[in-house]
């Protein structure tokens, strides 16, 4: 993933200038063939994104005469460049990355959820786990320790500053890390890090080690809180309505689909990762909900401002749909 979202979302604004130039809309991915839209949506290999694959694959896309292209990302701060410079039709990516992007002026939209935490304590798909004999038993205890996230500034530290907060310690003193996911789990065992904070299947997969789960920080910082969207610019919007009605109706059916039959989501995620099956078979999976909780971004972007991500404060209205 890129190393900061500032510096990804500054590469952005530069890229602005080179998509405006373009000379075709309907040039390059959003082409038409036999009637039926080519698209290029920018997303994560993980768990989050499955219902897209298994939208796909059950052909709800095609219904919609789409057909999609996804091009593997490393995150929401790398996917925004995409997409305000037309690489990208669409793209997944979580509204952190999206709030920045939005605080510097570039003209993204939100147009459908993409997933949500499961709102339940010590039941959602990633947490904060420190070492199985570890003495930290709460959020509040990591006052002045080490935690790793994926990525500085994002997501991940301003949910684990809202659990410490709410369990009553001090995160102005915590020490984040960078470290990949994949990492992490060997960290903690060797406790090279005192915490860190874990999304599924590298969720079951330290805890499988020994790892305790000793805060659900998506939890803490609102309930039903919405991690992801996915997004396009308003120019798209714009200027190919159709398409953007047409692959909303797609991803929310897929969405649906995803929440209610979530045997074929754990199915479909052995296509496009390599998580093992056993893991797949027992890891907690996002939530679907096919609707985004307007409220909880809000607070997101309230908790950014505390937190200095951005520098005033943000209405997430001209973010969502």
């Amino acid at each position: 993933m890129r190393r900061h979202v500032i510096s990804a979302i500054t590469a952005a604004a530069l890229l602005t200038a080179t998509a405006a130039c373009g000379t075709s809309d309907d040039a390059g991915s959003g082409a038409q063939a036999g009637g039926t839209t080519k698209v290029k949506v920018g997303a994560i290999p993980i768990v989050d994104v499955a219902p897209l694959h298994l939208g796909i694959e059950k052909g709800f896309f095609a219904e919609q005469n789409i057909e999609v292209e996804v091009v593997n990302t490393t995150g929401g701060a790398a996917a925004v460049p995409g997409v305000v410079s037309g690489e990208f039709d669409f793209a997944f990516g979580n509204v952190v990355s999206l709030i920045v992007a939005r605080s510097q002026k570039l003209p993204l939209k939100a147009i459908a959820e993409g997933n949500s935490s499961t709102g339940q304590q010590g039941k959602d798909f990633g947490g904060i786990v420190v070492p199985k004999d570890s003495p930290i038993t709460t959020a509040a205890q990591l006052t002045g320790k080490t935690v790793a996230v994926n990525n500085l500034k994002n997501i991940g530290d301003t949910t684990v500053r809202a659990s410490i907060r709410k369990a009553g310690g001090d995160p102005s003193s915590v020490k984040f890390v960078e470290l990949p996911f994949p990492d992490m789990p060997a960290a903690v065992d060797a406790k090279r890090v005192d915490a860190a904070w874990i999304v599924e299947p590298f969720f079951t997969v330290a805890q499988d080690q020994g790892a305790r789960v000793v805060a659900s920080n998506f939890v803490d910082a609102a309930p039903n809180l919405t991690i992801a969207a996915y997004f396009t610019t308003e120019k798209t919007i714009q200027q190919k309505a159709d398409l953007t009605k047409r692959f909303t109706a797609a991803i929310e059916k897929s969405l649906k689909y995803a929440q209610e039959h979530p045997d074929e989501a754990r199915k479909v995620l052995l296509t496009y990762t390599k998580i093992d099956p056993a893991v797949a078979e027992k890891m907690t999976l996002p939530a679907w909900s096919g609707q985004i909780n307007r409220e909880s971004v809000q607070t997101l972007a309230d908790l950014m401002l505390t937190d200095g991500l951005v520098t005033e404060k943000v209405d997430v209205a001209e973010l969502l749909p």
